[in-house]
């Protein structure tokens, strides 16, 4: 019987639909590698501005190295917004997001 694969989920709520939506764009646009034995979801729940990952991987390792890779890429879009400051309402990047 094969093992059951190891799971980890992330919700990160953010002040506004709208913020959650620029990160969600910004971060989906880095997919897994095929072929590493790691799957990732993503869910924006634009109701309460959250944004939901989900992994699944085999091994421990490859699920670690992901979620920390991940961490890391958002830790850079907090920062990034936090400097930016607010999405201003009528902005061509909010109105594509």
């Amino acid at each position: 019987m094969g093992e059951q694969p190891l799971g980890f989920e992330l919700e990160v709520p953010f002040p506004s639909a709208r913020e959650a939506r620029i990160a969600w764009a910004a971060l989906s646009a880095d997919p897994e590698p095929r072929g590493r034995g790691i799957s990732r979801v993503e869910e924006l729940r634009l109701g309460g501005g959250t944004l939901g990952v989900r992994w699944s991987a085999a091994e421990a390792r490859i699920l670690r190295v992901s979620v920390s890779s991940y961490l890391d890429h958002l830790g850079l879009v907090l920062r990034t917004m936090d400097a930016f400051g607010p999405p201003q309402p009528g902005s061509a990047q909010n109105n594509s997001a």
